[in-house]
């Protein structure tokens, strides 16, 4: 079958095959359509939301600088908890008045045969329950909307911060853990405002107001109780406490190790399936499932110790009332009223503490995961937007790079995207992985990267697989004391061996990393003077693996476009149109049943790789950057494609300079000016023609591609 795009189509797309074979596609079914329909015909019309987002972390947060807690989320919302707490006290007091109820019932009613103030006992004691329903009702409805608002600026906040943070931190970071960060962590933040923290509150409240009530019925009494049952209570509580804040710390790193392997897996599923390594994976699946199992069953053997401890206490401490009760019952010193009063202020003094263990978790699990949570919002971007940064004006596109050197540092080592690894990449850049250890990351030029926590020997800090003890190997520079004068204008090739630093320097050019020594700028602006958003509102990038979003394919043309204020739907539209015949998408297009509008799946896994990287050159096109920098945008397509991407590319490239990262020397022999890198610096300049009478590397390199591929079929390198 040829490949769809081009004059040649004379097959089904992949979409089309996709659902001739019976796959799932993005859509919605047309048999649901209707009820579809009829949901959104319900949803009410909901206002923008007010978002703001600043490169600069500490003017987006004037807060920031110290630790991030639980007082950070509910300040702004102080009036709200002020209202919840006033609530919970009214409430709380109204519960302690049914044991005096009682008191005054057998006193009063039964023993002196009094009916009139049984009765009216009776009442009150309607009319308390009442009030408390109608306080409880009011104070849960005030707490669920203070919780959900906390809720939703703590998303906003870390979801900012995401966006924020630097790329070299993501190429270090299992995307699981990330994912558990605003998941179960955020889950467990919520349990604790919405239920934990307030019941905590309640049972505090509930305690205290019991132990004033108990001294105010018989101050001996309560003595002798209390006397006899906290020693144990709080040697217990203690231990509890001690035991469960280390064991709820474990659960949030194994849950967290559970959903980095699952997503892991789940992104590479086509690779585990080509290499046969499903049986292997659920083994290595089944081990980390039952880390977290062991983690859950740790914590559930301290709460069947405390649980039943504490209930096997007050049990106690009520037959220790009864006794010493009855006794003083009888020298008349106290009231049977009083004694089945005490009797009930007791129960309810321990119903809170043999909740604690439940309480706790919650508490803890909220507490932990708010802990996870503030580690990355203390997390600083290593490229940081000056808070005295200017705004980049319209450029010509004059790059320079100024003997420029960079290494990645310890916390984020990274091969080359060339063959990108993650932690402890080579200088090929493939980590030396141990089984079982993988690590799913990002690679800022759209490259799956793959790192662990064995350093490779040019990787960044691992531990020796063997030992487990941490390894700090040496750094070496990845470039080392690189300049070049990329004149405006100018199609600028990078070629040479894999790992050599062909797309460090495109990073550096795009500043998804700021170099270690040396500046780099553009028409005179050093990128570190200069503000994040203009920088990039005039670059563009089309990586080699193209990344499509959930949504439409306009959708996925158009990204980014309204962040740069290009709102007028009809120049959009036209823009889009004028870019679909550009790159040779009108066909595929037009075979689509809604066209433009048709929906694809997350990561565009219902099209082809070639007909994802031609939507991505369509993105670069509507998005008419200044400087342009392609990761051999030709390398996922057939010749026929090819041929008409190229054609493309004269076009996008045209009065534009652009940065390509060539693997094929028919790429590079496109460019006016080509660079050999190796070793980590520059070792050739110059044209086609020059480099090939040079009779350098460049020149082998041709040489070695003449003999395999001929000149009139020009194949990889």
């Amino acid at each position: 079958m040829v490949m769809v795009g081009g004059p040649g189509h004379m097959g089904p797309t992949a979409t089309q095959s996709s659902a001739a074979a019976g796959l799932p596609f993005a859509g919605v079914p047309a048999e649901m359509q209707e009820g579809a329909n009829k949901l959104l015909a319900l949803e009410p019309e909901h206002p923008e939301p007010d978002v703001g987002f600043d490169h600069i972390a500490e003017r987006a947060d004037p807060r920031r600088g110290r630790r991030f807690g639980l007082r950070d989320m509910l300040v702004p919302h102080s009036w709200g908890v002020l209202g919840a707490l006033l609530l919970l006290g009214a409430e709380t007091a109204a519960m302690q008045a049914v044991p005096v109820l009682f008191q005054q019932g057998i006193d009063r009613g039964i023993t002196e045969g009094d009916r009139f103030a049984l009765n009216m006992v009776v009442l009150i004691f309607v009319g308390v329950v009442a009030v408390s329903i109608l306080l409880s009702r009011l104070r849960q409805r005030l707490n669920g909307r203070i919780a959900e608002r906390v809720m939703y600026d703590l998303r906003l906040r870390l979801f900012s911060h995401y966006q924020r943070l630097s790329l070299d931190w993501y190429t270090t970071s299992k995307s699981g853990v990330l994912l558990s960060r605003m998941t179960s962590d955020m889950e467990y933040v919520a349990m604790l405002i919405n239920e934990g923290f307030v019941n905590l509150l309640i049972q505090v409240l509930t305690v205290g107001v019991v132990t004033v009530v108990l001294f105010g019925y018989h101050p001996l009494l309560a003595m002798i109780l209390l006397g006899a049952i906290l020693p144990p209570l709080v040697g217990l509580t203690l231990w509890f406490r001690i035991r469960s804040e280390t064991g709820y710390g474990e659960i949030r790193d194994r849950i967290a190790d559970v959903l980095a392997d699952l997503s892991e897996n789940l992104a590479g599923i086509r690779v585990i399936a080509a290499t046969g390594r499903r049986l292997e994976n659920a083994v290595r699946h089944r081990r980390v499932t039952a880390r977290f199992r062991d983690a859950n069953l740790a914590m559930s053997r301290v709460q069947a110790i405390y649980g039943p401890s504490t209930e096997a206490i007050g049990i106690a401490a009520q037959a220790l009332v009864l006794a010493v009760g009855g006794w003083m019952v009888g020298d008349g010193s106290l009231t049977v009223g009083e004694l089945g009063a005490f009797v009930l202020y007791v129960t309810t003094f321990f119903a809170p503490i043999q909740q604690l263990a439940q309480l706790y978790s919650t508490y803890q699990q909220g507490q932990s995961g708010l802990r996870k949570i503030s580690q990355v919002l203390a997390t600083q971007p290593t490229v940081r937007q000056h808070p005295d940064a200017a705004d980049l004006p319209p450029v010509s596109g004059h790059i320079r790079l100024e003997s420029v050197s960079f290494a990645y540092d310890d916390d984020a080592a990274s091969g080359d995207s060339d063959g990108d690894g993650g932690t402890g990449a080579g200088p090929d850049g493939a980590a030396k992985q141990a089984a079982g250890q993988f690590t799913a990351s990002f690679d800022p030029m759209g490259l799956p990267a793959l790192g662990n926590g064995a350093g490779a020997e040019h990787g960044g800090a691992g531990r020796d697989l063997d030992s487990g003890e941490p390894v700090e190997p040496e750094l070496p520079e990845v470039l080392s004391d690189v300049s070049l004068d990329i004149r405006p204008g100018e199609t600028f090739a990078l070629v040479g061996p894999t790992g050599a630093g062909k797309s460090t320097i495109a990073k550096l050019i795009i500043r998804f990393y700021d170099p270690t020594q040396g500046r780099i700028t553009i028409d005179g602006w050093d990128l570190r003077d200069v503000t994040l958003s203009s920088l990039r509102e005039q670059l563009g990038v089309v990586p080699q693996e193209p990344f499509l979003f959930h949504g439409t394919i306009r959708d996925n043309i158009a990204f980014g476009l309204r962040r740069r204020g290009r709102d007028d739907d009809a120049q959009l539209d036209a823009d889009i149109d004028a870019a679909l015949d550009l790159v040779g998408l009108r066909r595929l297009i037009e075979s689509l049943p809604e066209g433009a509008d048709t929906p694809v799946h997350e990561r565009g896994v219902s099209l082809s790789a070639g007909e994802r990287q031609l939507l991505a050159l369509a993105r670069a096109f509507v998005a008419r950057p200044r400087v342009i920098v392609l990761d051999e945008a030709t390398s996922s397509v057939d010749l026929s494609t090819e041929a008409e991407i190229e054609g493309a590319l004269d076009l996008l490239l045209e009065g534009r300079t652009a940065v390509l990262i060539a693997h094929r020397l028919a790429t590079a022999m496109r460019a006016d000016r080509i660079a050999v890198i190796d070793e980590g610096g520059v070792m050739e300049l110059g044209t086609h023609d020059e480099l090939v009478a040079l009779g350098g590397r460049y020149a082998e390199m041709y040489a070695t591609w003449v003999s395999h591929a001929g000149e009139d079929h020009p194949n990889e390198t």
